[in-house]
């Protein structure tokens, strides 16, 4: 009886955790304001700078994808080897790592897709040509 309201218990503090996780991941990113900005155009240089950041933190976020799922192939290969009494709570720490995981990501891309339109736009403003000239505009299709 004590084992299995430990493991209520232990459920319980997990849920927990990723309800708070989630909600401090998701209330700052949706408390931003959407009313763009009134400061000066930008130059053209500060504008490539800003591109080049972009794409570092797109390449940044594609290599921490590939280190959390290295983390999670390795959490899997532990919890598949294990005995079969250590199997459940394994499975437990590896579907929460997968959650906090995926929650965590999510809001990093939605971040970043509105910082990209956001970017995007300011490149219109600029003019057509320059969008072109933009290294997160490589390799896409060109529109006429």
């Amino acid at each position: 009886m004590t084992e299995t309201k430990s493991k209520h218990t232990n459920l319980a503090i997990r849920s927990s955790l990723l309800l708070a996780l989630a909600l401090t991941v998701w209330l700052p990113a949706n408390a931003q304001s959407s009313e763009p900005s009134a400061a000066a155009p930008m130059s053209k240089a500060t504008m490539m700078e800003q591109c080049q950041a972009m794409k570092e933190k797109k390449q940044s976020m594609k290599e921490d994808m590939k280190t959390q799922d290295a983390q999670l192939t390795a959490q899997l290969a532990e919890m598949n080897h294990a005995p079969k009494n250590k199997k459940v709570d394994l499975i437990a720490a590896a579907l929460t790592n997968m959650v906090e995981q995926r929650i965590a990501m999510d809001a990093r891309k939605a971040k970043m897709e509105e910082a990209m339109m956001q970017h995007m736009m300011e490149h219109m403003q600029m003019g057509k040509a320059d969008m072109s000239k933009c290294p997160m505009m490589k390799g896409m299709p060109k529109s006429e």
